[in-house]
This record gives structure tokens, C-alpha cells and sequence, in this order.
């Protein structure tokens, strides 16, 4: 099958969207650090869409600072940029379309130097980021950067002797400062991770970066940088062999960058940009003075329901997170979590009906299409509880909340984390294994993990509970344990 380039892109079958504009007249002014299948499916179908409407000023320069980056920066040489996007309504359908916003894509490890240099010309104005939670280095419990990253570690030690740069922290510091030295007013810098207030998250990261060796550069990123926060919602699973054979097949040529995600779309961003933004609202973005309500719904509501899907659907012998939120149980749990803990948490969200969404979120989770896998869902669980359902866990102790539903999630994923035969996908997975060991002699063992939660492990009312919660798990299974809990509620 012949493969998905410049040169071939217009032998796509009929009723595929390609790109209409000039891809070689567009100008890069967006900066993309980790360029994996969210912002493939997110970010870039916005961007393509700005392109399409005939500005060319807005075209993405892709970055990978990683070396697992290699093989993507491999595919989107040998491809120009180009790849299959493929959404699938919740009733299965699906459409194809080639997303042409990829301009440029620069691995970090073969040339740091050429990363460097697109981030301080002139014509970049916007700089976005999906670097994961853990890539910021700002600890949940206390809200100061605490790395732990090997390249940001580095980068802090070795930067002010001239060393290039390697995590995202490091490039976009030096390029600031190259900028501000140079009279070049500053890039944007847009968060679109996961994270509660990650706009606030970033400014704290990079201020605290820049304050370690130039505190003159800290205060100037602090009074000239705009950090806007903003929330990004599009469930898209990692790419397979046979979702790349699907979008081949769909477009008639063979595509090693495709991607699939669900045709639900969200981006509520703030308006607060340094040097100018393309006409987002034009192409489906929210604009908001606010994004805190917006984040907060999606973070307590979605996001902690995957993890709750996650644990126990992983513990009732489930494997799609489908499947999971099929069963009546875990669905009617799932319910009680959202209306008894979640919700009461989140205050007023402008336009939005939280039940509804609620309903939404549910039908979502059913589409088999899209073929999601509860294994995605808890990788690095240590640092995604703090984000997602702790800060629902803590509100509830504190107001003398109900927090069955939290509880039980947590105690979960402590069972299992014990078998020893079982690899944990966590950056934390030896510190999480050792603290789930002393649980015999030291009750409640899981919760003194203070990245994860802070000073919670010293709540006798969760220590308490959590313990009862994992007794019950581990004796009478996952299955029964929903069921009663959610059956004092039908």
C-alpha cells in the first residue's frame, strides 16, 4: 500500500478530508513539546481547522524531547507531517480526515540546538505542552517544584554552565532568556495536561526553574509571560497495529502516525495571550475569563471516574474500560461517586448541567469503538489520585462529607499493588510496593505516601475507613463490595 505523504496525500479515497491550504506557505507559530496521540487528536484538529479557514500564520512545530520520541520523529520525517485522524460517534460510526497542521518536527536528542532555535525566533508565539503531570515538577501536596526528573535535575545543575538543555523546563527557561536578552517579547505558554490550574502549575514550574540560576529572569517571566489554564477533553487510546490498519484502510494508504480517538471534542481555554492567538472561537474552542469550574468538573468527573473504572474494573476482571462501565454495578458506583462526592465539590459550572454531563460521560464510556483499555487508565496512579480524586477525598473530610466511593478506589488500587509478579506502571512503583508491604503490621500503610497524599495518612476517619474498605476487598472481592455499597443507595 502506498504510504501517506506530501506527494501522495491526494490519492486518498473519496470522502476523506485533506488538507486544502498551502501546507508550504504556512508559517510556523505554535511550539508543541510531546507530540503523542492526545495532541495528534486535539490541539492539532483545532489547529488544522485555523489553517483551513485561511490563516497561515499558526502552524505547529512538533518537539520530542524524550528518546522514545525517535521512532515518532522517524514517521512524521518519512510522512511530511501528515497523518489519519479517525473519530468514532459513540454509535460506531467513523470518519477519516488527514490532519495537515504538523508543519515541522524536531527530535530534541539528535539536535537540541534546532529546538533552541524555534523557540526563540520571533515567529512562535504560542508555546503548548501534554508532558504528562509528572512533567512539571510541582509536588501536589505543597504547590512548590520539587523535580525529580532526571533531565530536569540535570538541566538545573548543568544549565548555567552553557550546557544545551534536554527537559521541556530547560528549553523553555534558555529560550525565555535568550528572548528577553534579544528584546523579543515572550511566547505563550499553554498547559494542556491534566492538572487542576495547570496554567498556574506551569508558571510556578518555570518561574522556579529560572529562580535556581537567574532570579532577574524568574521576576521578568513572572510580570511578561502568560500562562493561560485550560481544560482539553478527547478520550483517545494509544494507537495499535490494528487501529493503524483500520485508518489505512479507511484512506487507502498506509499511515504509521495514525490515530483514533471518540468525536467528542472540548477546549475551554483562557483568553490571555502574550503575542496574539489564531481565531480559536471561529473553530470550536471556549474562550473563558475562567477556566477553574471547567477543569475542576472534568478532573473530578471524568478523570477520577477512570480511575475508578481503573481499580476495580482491573479487580472484577475486566480489561475495556467499555466493559467496565457496562456492567450495572460499577456503573450504578460510578453514579454514587458522581452525585454523592463529586458533584457537592464542585460548585457552579457556567452553562454546564452537571447530571447531564454526568449521563454524557456514561454513554461515553460505553462506546466499544473506540476500544479504550482500563491499563491506560492507571498508569502513573500516583500521580493522577492527587489530581483527580483526592482533592474530592480531602473536601469531603473536611466538610464531614460521605467518602465511600474515594475510599474504596484507593483501597483498590493498594490491592493491587501487592502481587510481586505484577509490573506497576509508576514512576513511584518501588516506594508504592514497599508502603503496600507494611500494611499487615502498619494499617493504612499506603496513605503516609506523601506525594500522593499529602498528610491524609494522619485522618484517623480515612485510615479507619481505607482499612475496612481493603479487608473487604481482599476477602470478598471486588464485585461484592460495589454491589452492597451501591445497593444502600438505589
Amino acid at each position: 500500500m502506498t504510504r501517506l505523504g506530501a506527494r501522495t496525500v491526494d490519492q486518498a479515497r473519496e470522502g476523506v478530508a485533506t488538507p486544502r491550504y498551502d501546507r508550504d506557505a504556512v508559517r510556523v507559530g505554535i511550539v508543541h513539546l510531546g507530540v503523542g496521540g492526545f495532541h495528534r487528536a486535539h490541539q492539532a484538529r483545532y489547529v488544522d481547522d485555523v489553517l483551513a479557514a485561511g490563516d497561515p500564520d499558526w502552524g505547529i512545530c512538533g518537539v520530542g524531547l524524550l528518546p522514545g520520541d525517535a521512532a515518532a520523529a522517524a514517521v512524521a520525517a518519512a510522512q511530511d507531517g501528515l497523518y489519519t485522524h479517525v473519530t468514532v460517534d459513540p454509535d460506531g460510526a467513523e470518519t477519516a480526515r488527514v490532519v495537515g497542521a504538523v508543519v515541522r518536527y524536531l527530535y530534541g536528542p539528535a539536535d537540541q540546538s534546532a529546538v533552541q532555535r524555534v523557540l526563540r525566533a520571533p515567529t512562535t508565539r504560542i508555546v503548548t505542552m501534554t508532558v504528562t503531570e509528572g512533567g512539571y515538577g510541582v509536588d501536589d501536596s505543597t504547590g512548590l517544584f520539587s523535580p525529580r526528573d532526571p533531565a530536569t535535575l540535570a538541566d538545573l545543575e548543568y544549565l548555567p554552565a552553557g550546557v544545551e538543555p534536554t527537559s521541556a523546563l530547560g528549553h523553555l527557561v534558555l529560550a525565555l532568556r535568550a528572548r528577553r536578552d534579544a528584546g523579543t517579547p515572550p511566547f505563550t505558554v499553554v498547559s494542556c495536561d491534566n492538572i487542576q490550574g495547570n496554567g498556574h502549575v506551569a508558571r510556578t514550574a518555570l518561574t522556579s526553574f529560572a529562580r535556581a540560576f537567574d532570579a532577574d529572569l524568574a521576576r521578568w517571566i513572572e510580570a511578561e509571560v502568560a500562562f493561560p489554564s485550560s481544560m482539553v477533553d478527547r478520550i483517545t487510546p494509544v494507537p495499535t497495529e490494528r487501529s493503524r490498519a483500520r485508518a489505512a484502510e479507511l484512506v487507502g494508504l498506509e499511515d504509521r502516525w495514525a490515530v483514533t480517538s471518540e468525536s467528542f471534542q472540548q477546549w475551554v481555554l483562557e483568553d490571555t495571550f502574550t503575542l496574539g492567538r489564531p481565531d480559536l472561537g471561529a473553530v470550536g474552542v471556549e474562550l473563558v475569563d475562567d477556566v477553574e469550574p471547567f477543569e475542576r468538573m472534568k478532573l473530578r468527573l471524568l478523570n477520577a471516574a477512570h480511575q475508578a473504572l481503573g481499580h476495580l474494573g482491573l479487580l472484577a476482571g475486566f480489561s475495556w474500560v467499555h466493559e467496565a462501565s457496562r456492567d450495572e454495578t460499577l456503573a450504578g458506583f460510578l453514579r454514587r461517586y458522581w452525585s454523592t462526592e463529586a458533584i457537592p465539590t464542585l460548585g457552579q459550572v457556567p452553562g454546564t448541567d452537571l447530571e447531564a454531563y454526568c449521563d454524557q460521560l456514561l454513554a461515553r464510556f460505553r462506546s466499544d469503538a473506540v476500544g479504550d483499555t482500563l491499563d491506560r487508565q492507571v498508569v502513573d496512579a500516583s500521580e493522577r489520585l492527587p489530581k483527580f480524586l483526592v482533592p474530592v477525598l480531602r473536601e469531603q473530610l473536611r466538610t464531614g462529607g460521605p467518602t465511600d466511593c474515594c475510599v474504596l478506589v484507593i483501597a483498590a488500587w493498594s490491592l493491587r499493588l501487592e502481587p510481586a509478579e505484577d509490573p506497576v506502571p509508576d514512576q513511584h512503583a518501588d516506594a508504592l510496593r514497599a508502603a503496600v508491604r507494611r500494611e499487615a503490621q502498619e494499617p493504612g500503610a499506603l496513605l503516609s505516601f506523601a506525594p500522593t497524599f499529602g498528610d491524609l495518612g494522619q485522618d484517623e476517619r480515612l485510615v479507619s475507613a481505607y482499612t475496612a474498605a481493603r479487608e473487604a476487598l481482599a476477602s470478598r472481592g471486588a464485585a461484592d463490595v460495589v454491589d452492597r455499597l451501591t445497593a444502600r443507595s438505589a
